[in-house]
């Protein structure tokens, strides 16, 4: 459970920070223009100003709050020396993917859900270094919960179904010139849902319910930034894009047995994943009063 509040603290961190780089870019330039007409619907206009003020009163405190906690987490990791490992990162990331989809493909946002992940774990870090767990406690829970520290070989796709053959011979003509694939599945595609995310269908693993057995031996055999065929299906002719491949990988005790310290510390303090409780230690003041409320 904790692990899951972790991911889930993760995604909204990083969408915190797309609020933030709006937000804070916009700001910066709220006294030149502020009158500037942002929108407008008929003959009313929608000023910088009344924009920039509502986003101040959805998400600023938020927003605020976010930023101060990175720079609290930082500070206390630097004040006791903690830090964590780049596999640990990895291994994390790998979960988010398979678990919770697609992310996009930029390196940019790569990046940014590793550093997120980063504060993440160095919070969890701050929160349960003074807890002691024994090696046999460790040891027992990996053998009653190793599955979970795995990663299930995954395939990052997206695709693009079309109603009849010749609709598919058509759009492969035009991907082999060069046309983006993206482009290609929001303009033609059937399937509404994936179209309107440009075709991505987030990452797959061996196990997924709804790729069929035929579907999945194909996208084993294909290699990264590669387009299938047309393959015949229920709903029409669909062409597959398979943006990355990750093999599975089963962990061993010595590899996670840090991660799972951490997990136990937590279930026995049963107590917040977040860095509120240290803002006393490092006497924050902020625009909102005092405490991290």
């Amino acid at each position: 459970m904790q692990k899951k509040q972790l991911w889930i603290i993760i995604a909204s961190l990083i969408m915190l920070n797309c609020l933030t780089v709006v937000f804070f870019l916009t700001k910066g330039d709220l006294f030149a223009g502020s009158e500037e007409g942002v929108a407008s619907i008929g003959k009313e206009t929608i000023t910088r100003q009344q924009w920039l003020t509502e986003l101040e009163n959805r998400y600023g405190k938020a927003v605020l709050k976010d930023l101060i906690d990175q720079k609290v987490i930082e500070t206390l990791a630097d004040k006791y020396k903690i830090s964590v490992s780049n596999e640990a990162i990895e291994h994390e990331l790998l979960m988010v993917k398979t678990l919770y989809g697609s992310f996009g493909e930029e390196q940019a946002s790569v990046e940014k859900w590793k550093e997120q992940i980063r504060f993440s774990l160095l919070l969890e870090e701050l929160l349960t270094r003074d807890v002691v767990v024994s090696e046999e406690e460790m040891k027992a829970y990996y053998d009653d919960n190793s599955s979970i520290y795995n990663v299930p070989a995954s395939f990052h796709l997206s695709k693009i179904v079309v109603p009849t053959e010749k609709d598919a011979n058509q759009t492969i003509k035009e991907l082999e010139k060069g046309s983006n694939f993206a482009a290609l599945a929001m303009e033609r595609s059937i399937d509404e849902f994936s179209a309107n995310q440009g075709g991505d269908m987030g990452y797959v693993n061996e196990e997924a319910e709804h790729i069929s057995p035929q579907l999945l031996k194909q996208i084993k055999n294909m290699k990264p930034e590669t387009y299938s065929h047309p393959i015949l299906t229920e709903d029409g002719y669909m062409i597959v894009y398979v943006h990355e491949k990750i093999e599975g990988k089963e962990y061993t005790f010595d590899e996670v047995k840090n991660q799972i310290r951490r997990q136990i510390a937590l279930e026995q303090m049963d107590v917040p994943v977040t860095a509120a409780s240290f803002w006393k230690e490092v006497k924050v003041d902020w625009f909102y009063g005092e405490g991290a409320k």
